[in-house]
């Protein structure tokens, strides 16, 4: 019987379909079986008897705090409350106004003073408010949400034969749900309230048989309690008071679906309590969908480790090494307590197993493919202290609380830091105090730098090394702070730390400066920009868009031939150097006699690139393409031309460069002709094309 506990059996029940191979040997079913989510429910065809929630009355002592005391009592207890209208936190049983059987219950417990979370988490749920509680590892997360849900349960009419629970509490592991489930029974003693643990792994049967009996109390894993309520075993009509532990992990380990479905097929007034130690953003956002004007408690930072637990990160060279360092510390580790191990993977765990078993230690092993009823003696016997060392993956890191538990190991890095907070969790419960080894390889830097800000968070030191690893990974070095000595502050000169930008088309830093004045100059006149403006000018993003305004209108005006034979006028701003006009807009032609084109030419030979213009604005196009003007016609351009720069002289501030009246001097030289608009030369793009 003790080696084959289950012959002879006949499981009608399971409605196993086992497969058989051509030799008539059965096959072991491979894929794990779909658990499809429960079908939605019209709520409104249902007629829900009406039941009580708030069961708060608030303590005389309570009520004679004034709103500052209530903002220093959680201060005291460092926790951020935020919602609509929280209640103010209680800092002892008194204040639970809990009856007599209950208090003896807490009593033998050995409950001297509600933690933190207890003190406002209790008051909240008492009240019929949805809540979302935040709270360090071993911080009374679950009594937080049993005692009250007791009070409700005791509120309500007797269960009828057939009637389903009234508080439901879903949590992601098996060994998790036990463990709840052995706190329900103790607690619910005092009311004589029974509790149903059904989770996978667990017989179908009889877990069928004890919800048919009738339970007030059912903790389950998602997908069985969905299997129960299909196969018709149980209802959750009289569901009331809903609790997702871990629930972050529910929302996030593809049980989400299956969360949801079952949050929907309870009734809508139901109360909902979600608890966990770490919580991200994007999770606790999805799990907000299920709660209605939720208060949010958060006891401590979201995802802190417990500073209870002294963390030590060991840097070793390979992996190899890591074996050499277990088995010269294990003998040590067990000799102050407990040990629990942490792998990453399966196969790995069972690896290190048996390479320690060979050693000669006595150890537990724990992982997801194990039967439940292994599982189940593993625990129990690591409880118990009959194994010193448990080995486990992931499956142990969340909520179990073995508080022979001195040290825990990660001999492999968890995959988040989340996991890392749950699994260093193990230890240091209530208030005890636990260390955990943490092995670090070079490989691991992408982890090393979450791990720093964990270790900062609960005020543990950090080595150099694990700095040092941390700093190889690029994220972690761009968003860490910088220390050591400050930045000079950049006040005056441009505004807003202007930097002078090289000219448009310049690449080479001589004639950056004068074309980059002229350029600047004509695209307004404004001082903010240019070196010989002198550092006037407020660097306001108004002045530069006005300024690139202009310029756009300029060049937009540009593009229109006047009808006589004259070159078009520009708006007064813009300048009319050498044949080129404001913001790269297309130029005037040029038509000169032979030597004004060698003039142009030599023009052009100073901007570095013969036949366009540092503005990257359509060249001149020297004469050899245009007809000869008449001497007469060339006169009166060039009077035409003084006048125009005269009276952009009166117009300028009196900060150009030395260069723009050189260019105007060669323009008077050459008189300017007709106007014809040229195929624009190729260029290199510019950062102002866009």
């Amino acid at each position: 019987m003790a080696e084959n506990p289950t012959a002879g059996l006949t499981l009608e029940e399971e409605e196993e379909n086992v497969d058989y191979d051509s030799d008539g040997n059965p096959v072991a079913p491979v894929a794990k079986k779909i658990i499809l989510p429960l079908p939605p429910i019209d709520h409104s065809e249902i007629d829900y008897p009406p039941f009580e929630k708030n069961f708060y009355n608030e303590h005389e002592e309570l009520s004679s705090l004034t709103g500052t005391q209530v903002v220093e009592l959680r201060q005291k207890l460092n926790l951020r409350v935020s919602g609509a209208a929280p209640p103010k936190p209680c800092t002892s049983f008194a204040h639970f106004s809990f009856d007599e059987q209950l208090m003896h219950q807490i009593r033998k417990s050995e409950y001297t003073q509600p933690t933190p979370i207890q003190c406002q988490g209790v008051p909240i749920a008492l009240s019929g408010r949805d809540m979302i509680g935040i709270a360090k590892t071993g911080s009374g997360k679950t009594a937080a949400f049993i005692w009250p849900m007791l009070v409700h349960i005791m509120d309500q009419k007797e269960l009828e034969p057939g009637d389903g629970p009234i508080g439901v509490i879903v949590c992601p592991t098996r060994e998790l749900c036990q463990q709840i489930h052995a706190e329900c029974k103790r607690f619910g003693k005092a009311y004589s309230l029974r509790s149903v643990a059904v989770y996978g792994g667990g017989s179908m049967w009889e877990q069928a048989k004890a919800l048919q009996e009738g339970a007030e109390i059912v903790v389950c894993t998602p997908g069985r309690l969905i299997d129960h309520v299909k196969k018709k075993a149980t209802s959750l009509q009289r569901v009331s008071y809903l609790v997702f532990d871990e629930a972050d992990r529910m929302f996030d380990m593809g049980f989400e679906y299956q969360v949801r479905s079952i949050a929907s097929y309870v009734r809508p007034d139901r109360q909902t309590l979600l608890f966990s130690a770490t919580f991200r953003k994007k999770i606790e956002r999805l799990a907000r969908d299920i709660l209605m004007d939720p208060i949010r408690v958060v006891q401590g930072d979201i995802g802190e480790a417990n500073e209870d637990i002294t963390q030590v990160v060991e840097m070793l060279s390979s992996g190899t090494d890591k074996w050499s360092w277990l088995t010269r510390r294990l003998v040590e580790f067990t000799s102050s307590g407990s040990v629990l191990i942490f792998v990453t993977k399966k196969s790995n765990s069972e690896e290190l197993a048996t390479n320690l078993t060979q050693e000669g230690y006595s150890l537990g092993l724990l992982h997801g493919d194990m039967d439940q009823s292994e599982r189940n003696k593993v625990i129990s016997d690591f409880k118990k202290k009959n194994l010193p060392v448990l080995v486990a993956t992931d499956v142990a890191a969340r909520g179990l609380d073995i508080p022979s538990i001195r040290t825990v190991v990660n001999y492999d890095v968890a995959r988040d830091i989340d996991t890392h907070t749950h699994r260093i969790g193990r230890t240091g419960r209530a208030g005890e105090k636990g260390v955990a080894y943490t092995l670090l390889t070079g490989k691991d830097t992408t982890f090393a730098g979450d791990l720093v800000r964990n270790l900062e968070g609960a005020n543990q030191n950090v080595s150099k090394e694990l700095m040092d690893l941390a700093l190889q990974n690029p994220w972690f070095r761009k968003s860490r702070f910088k220390g050591g000595q400050g930045k000079k502050l950049n006040i005056g000169g441009g505004g807003l730390g202007y930097k002078e930008r090289p000219g448009l088309g310049a690449d080479t830093s001589d004639r950056s400066s004068s074309s980059t004045s002229s350029v600047l100059s004509s695209l307004s006149d404004y001082g903010g920009f240019n070196k010989s403006g002198g550092g006037g000018g407020g660097g306001a993003m108004g002045d530069r868009i006005s300024a690139m305004r202009q310029a756009f209108q300029a060049q937009y005006k540009s593009h229109f031939v006047a009808a006589s034979g004259n070159p078009p006028k520009l708006s007064t701003k813009s300048n009319s150097s050498s044949g080129w006009t404001s913001a790269g807009s297309l130029s005037s032609v040029p038509t000169e006699s032979p030597s004004g084109a060698v003039r142009a030419q030599a023009v052009a030979a100073s901007f570095a690139m013969p036949g366009f213009t540092s503005a990257g604005s359509l060249c001149t196009v020297p004469a050899a393409q245009s007809s000869v003007p008449t001497p007469s016609r060339e006169r009166g351009d060039r009077d035409r031309e003084r006048d125009r720069s005269g009276h952009h002289s009166d117009s300028r501030n009196g900060d150009e460069s030395r260069r723009d009246k050189e260019d105007r001097k060669s323009e008077r030289d050459r008189g300017d002709g007709g106007f014809a608009v040229p195929e624009p030369p190729k260029r290199r793009r510019s950062r102002w094309d866009n």
